[in-house]
């Protein structure tokens, strides 16, 4: 039996039996620039091999080569192709951070979104480059979320996108239950990043995955907020593996009954009469958002009379 259907059978008896459970792994990376490939397949083997429950496995942005434009490859391209093959092989949903893709004369911050069949579902192209430092490198337009069968809809972002909080609303808008943010920040400024992360779930009642670089590459410190600010995990500046197992029950619970019971906050911003002034255009008709139900007090009982948790 091969390693991939060891997973899958690992898988169908532990956690992930209660399908609304879903278990990720983050790697705060400890490399210095140069071509981290084979880490990148070294690492994602072991720690599939120590937590064989996990399901997707996440790293953080530029730590397959560093901060470097001569890098930049085509998407596809022999980068992704061979994360195509690292995801195919173990069975697993896999964002490898980012790499500086080339697209004829521009040159883009893209994340790959990899499925366990090795399919590349979708491509994030950072929205907001870190400028005047992040020089060369084009903002992309197109929002990125994607669906795990039996499990929830997940969003992507790329490190100073957090900065800018429409990025996330946009996101959680299109049904984004939880947000896969690869960061690369060896600045002064990560303790702020940090309260961006739970401002940013307990705004848009999500989880928040923020996994940094560590080493030459980062000032780590990543860290994982449940859908209430609950923080989950925070690493220090080393090296580190982060397995965590997220319940999408508890997103649609907060989101339903409000946070901590209390507001219902993205339902109020659904529902709002308000025509914000910095907005161009009219909201467009969210299905996310509909599915919420009314904004309405709390209660023992659901409408159709089953307890609430």
């Amino acid at each position: 039996m091969g390693p991939a259907r060891n997973r899958l059978a690992a898988l169908s008896n532990g956690l992930e039996s209660d399908m609304s459970l879903f278990s990720i792994a983050a790697f705060q990376t400890d490399w210095s620039a140069g071509d981290n490939r084979g880490r990148l397949e070294e690492k994602t083997a072991l720690v599939l091999a120590m937590y064989p429950w996990i399901r997707m496995v996440v790293f953080p942005e530029l730590c397959s080569f560093g901060p470097s434009l001569e890098r930049a490859e085509t998407m596809p391209g022999p980068t992704e192709s061979r994360y195509q093959e690292l995801a195919r092989k173990h069975a697993i949903w896999l964002i490898p951070g980012s790499i500086y893709e080339r697209a004829g004369d521009d040159v883009y911050n893209t994340a790959p979104v990899i499925d366990p069949e090795g399919r590349v579902v979708a491509r994030y192209r950072k929205m907001y480059p870190f400028l005047p430092y992040e020089k060369g490198v084009k903002p992309g337009t197109e929002f990125v979320v994607f669906d795990v069968p039996e499990a929830g809809r997940f969003g992507v972002s790329i490190c100073y996108d957090q900065w800018v909080p429409e990025t996330t609303r946009a996101l959680v808008w299109d049904g984004a239950e939880v947000v896969i943010h690869p960061t690369s920040t060896n600045t002064i400024d990560r303790p702020l990043e940090l309260i961006l992360s739970q401002a940013n779930a307990i705004a848009n009642q999500c989880y928040f995955l923020d996994v940094n670089n560590a080493g030459g590459l980062g000032n780590g410190r990543s860290i994982v907020v449940g859908p209430q600010g609950e923080v989950l995990h925070q690493s220090g500046e080393a090296g580190e593996w982060i397995p965590i197992t997220i319940d999408l029950d508890h997103v649609r619970e907060v989101r339903r009954s409000g946070t901590l019971r209390l507001g219902q906050v993205l339902k109020s911003f659904r529902d709002t009469p308000v025509a914000f002034p910095c907005y161009r255009g009219r909201y467009e008709e969210s299905p996310a958002m509909a599915a919420l139900g009314p904004l309405a007090d709390v209660t023992r009982s659901d409408p159709d009379g089953s307890r609430m948790r």
